[in-house]
């Protein structure tokens, strides 16, 4: 099947069907976004290009019952009506702008709202995520340090293994999925449908804005904004910064698997190197890992995690 034409064909007909007035169209590398209206309200048609996380969006926003969320109007898999965010500053505005401690709070306040909603069938476990680890030491690639990759896999095993009070989590919140609306204030957008404990979400946050690495990719910023969290979510700190070197390595993996190229001018998350003299984030998340966190032998298993 071709793609392209599929999505051509795809759009065309879900604008017939739910009578969308189209205004402007836009292409993301994984959907195409259709901006216009619908029964007299602004809206956003977006439609993914291809089965993966996002196929599902719109039983997301609906499990998640528009707290703090995007509201989905319509849905079908592979594609979402959902209400349009209006301005959509992103909360990224607030970290350029030097308030980072706000914006953190902001964060902590949606996740305090979202992380209330029980699992939902047919999303993927942070378990059904690992792949990535196995896949790159298959590989023959040499630019991830395979000694990283296996403490990150094996760090990200145990606490598959040892969480508990498992629910539906957001799973890519970070403050450019975050956008201010006139009537709802900070509202979540973007959400991936992913079932895993609350420490679990924090590990996107540490690794952006990644307009500005030099923002994030520093201990005491990281080091701050975990005790934040902590603060206000009653969080285990360690489990968080454990899932946040874990989150960081397989990110990166993803990216490799993505053909993008591990660089700070494409995401800000450059690779630990002995001869590189610039703070990064993945290598400042494996030093709060290494320095702070309980080795992964240490960890227990409890009964009850989540499959």
């Amino acid at each position: 099947m071709n793609l392209a034409t599929d999505l051509q064909s795809r759009s065309e007909f879900l604008v017939r069907e739910w009578n969308i007035r189209v205004d402007e169209v836009r292409e993301t590398h994984s959907s195409l976004l259709l901006f216009g209206c619908c029964d007299d309200q602004q809206i956003v048609l977006k439609i993914s290009r291809r089965f993966g996380d996002e196929w599902q969006t719109g039983r997301v926003l609906r499990a998640f019952d528009g707290a703090t969320m995007v509201r989905s109007l319509k849905y079908i898999d592979g594609a979402v009506l959902l209400e349009r965010i209006v301005p959509g500053n992103p909360l990224t505005d607030l970290v350029v702008a030097s308030d980072d401690d706000a914006a953190t709070d902001v964060l902590a306040a949606l996740m305090a709202s979202l992380n209330k909603t029980p699992p939902l069938d047919g999303c993927a476990s942070v378990k059904d995520l690992a792949g990535g680890f196995d896949r790159y030491l298959q590989s023959d690639d040499t630019r991830i340090p395979r000694s990283l990759v296996i403490e990150a896999r094996d760090t990200y095993r145990n606490l598959c293994q040892s969480q508990t009070d498992c629910r539906l989590l957001h799973g890519d919140l970070h403050h450019a999925n975050v956008l201010w609306d006139a009537r709802r204030g900070w509202v979540a957008i973007d959400p991936k449908g992913v079932i895993g404990e609350a420490e679990y979400e924090i590990g996107a946050v540490l690794r952006n804005p990644m307009e500005q690495p030099e923002l994030f990719a520093s201990s005491e910023i990281i080091e701050r904004r975990i005790e934040r969290f902590r603060t206000k979510l009653q969080l285990d700190l360690d489990r968080v910064r454990r899932w946040a070197f874990a989150q960081a390595v397989l990110s990166t993996i993803w990216e490799w698997e993505d053909d993008q190229l591990l660089s700070v001018s494409n995401s800000g998350k450059m690779l630990p190197d002995a001869n590189h003299n610039s703070s990064h984030n993945l290598k400042c998340l494996y030093d709060l890992r290494v320095v702070r966190a309980p080795e992964v032998s240490r960890i227990a298993t409890v009964e009850g995690h989540c499959r």
